[in-house]
């Protein structure tokens, strides 16, 4: 009688961890990458501006915040007031 085979597997590979955007498109503009966030955790706010037509948001923060939640407070926002 003989040995059965052994099953094996291949390793499973880690998926690469992609960044999330510091940069974002402006809803008012509509320029690609134009909006930057500027967080302050010392003061729990954060504020994003367009750098091309001057168009900015700020928002409280806590400390579990990243920049595209405050691309989201602003979005929200903007969907809010229309």
């Amino acid at each position: 009688m003989g040995r059965r085979k052994s099953k094996r597997q291949a390793p499973t590979r880690r998926k690469a961890i992609e960044p999330l955007d510091q940069q974002f498109n402006c809803p008012f503009c509509n320029h690609e990458q134009s909006c930057e966030v500027k967080m302050d955790k010392g003061r729990n706010t954060a504020k994003i501006s367009c750098r091309v037509c001057k168009e900015d948001f700020q928002t409280n923060i806590n400390i579990l915040y990243d920049p595209i939640d405050v691309y989201n407070d602003w979005i929200d926002a903007c969907e809010l007031a229309n």
